[in-house]
């Protein structure tokens, strides 16, 4: 299970928890420009725009998870079982694998204006990797300076949603989650009104009880939640230290904690990593579950006219400054 998020300061911010029970030994990747997207049905695209994300590399091709290009266009996509359907190919339009979304979209759009149109045309068609590696079933965020949508393929459709608030996490479907907000509007920063009853006396006996009801659970509806009423009360300056600080603080209210979540035998699904990316800048930020550290790659340090792919290996371990 996942959950993405948005977040405005002075400059644009897009990322992501990763939870599952397992690694595929992702990296940050960069995709430079001249880099050859060959698709399965679609034209190749030997000329696009340079992207970064985090992917599993495979036969020479990235596997995104999240992603953000140099236009600053962000793309993710979060597990979205026996909800999400892949149909067959249609005639008259864009047939893509679920794999090759993210790239298709990134590679040629540079606002989520531009990307509505693409998906005008899209089909996202039952077409795996590799009998190794079949269609993950996903939904997708796709957000840019100004605003955020959610994309779902279901059984009847193709879904675009505006997502007003810049959260995206799993099951249900994205309209339910929003629908379910309303159950929690009365939640607030501020101390509680004493609306109960006027017979009674009532002690506000600690801070924060206005938020009391806010779920804390790890199901992906209560993550929507949660992620959302901390993302639309957040607050920091606007320097790039206190922006990725506070983004990573807003994911980090969602997390998973290994042994919170059985998976069966000795496996526990946990946040294996966390990503913020600036839109603006083209910077990757990532911390890991066992390296809480912010370490980043900036794009525009490489070679983005170049045909190959560049790859970080994450660094897992934990990095400790000792002050004495």
């Amino acid at each position: 299970m996942c959950t993405a998020a948005t977040y405005y300061t002075k400059d644009h911010y897009f990322g992501r928890n990763l939870d599952l029970e397992f690694s595929y030994k992702e990296t940050v990747t960069v995709t430079p420009r001249n880099f050859p997207f060959n698709f399965r049905k679609v034209k190749a695209l030997d000329n696009h725009y340079a992207m970064i994300g985090m992917a599993f590399v495979a036969d020479e091709y990235p596997l995104y998870y999240d992603a953000i290009n140099e236009k600053g266009l962000g793309m993710a996509g979060l597990n979205f079982p026996t909800n999400a359907y892949y149909g067959e190919e249609k005639d008259g339009k864009d047939n893509i694998a679920p794999f090759e979304f993210i790239p298709w979209v990134l590679a040629q759009c540079a606002t989520v204006k531009e990307a509505r149109e693409l998906l005008k045309k899209i089909n996202i068609a039952n077409i795996n990797f590799s009998e190794q590696l079949p269609a993950s079933p996903l939904h997708w965020i796709i957000s840019d300076k100004e605003e955020s949508i959610t994309v779902e393929s279901v059984k009847d459709g193709l879904k675009v949603y505006d997502n007003p608030v810049g959260i995206l996490t799993n099951n249900p479907t994205f309209d339910y989650h929003m629908f379910n907000l309303n159950n929690y509007m009365n939640l607030s920063i501020e101390q509680p009104e004493k609306n109960f009853s006027d017979k009674l006396t009532f002690d506000t006996y600690s801070r924060g009880m206005g938020a009391m009801g806010l779920p804390g659970d790890l199901s992906s509806l209560s993550r929507f939640v949660k992620a959302t009423f901390t993302k639309m009360n957040s607050i920091s300056g606007d320097t790039e230290s206190e922006s990725i600080s506070q983004f990573f603080h807003i994911l980090g209210s969602v997390d998973q904690q290994r042994g919170c979540v059985h998976m069966g035998e000795d496996k526990f699904e946990i946040t294996i990593y966390t990503s913020c990316c600036n839109l603006d800048k083209g910077i990757y930020y990532y911390t890991t579950y066992e390296n809480s550290q912010i370490t980043g790659v900036d794009m525009h340090k490489e070679n983005l006219d170049s045909t190959t792919l560049v790859n970080y290996d994450l660094i897992k371990g934990q990095q400790i400054r000792m002050q004495n």
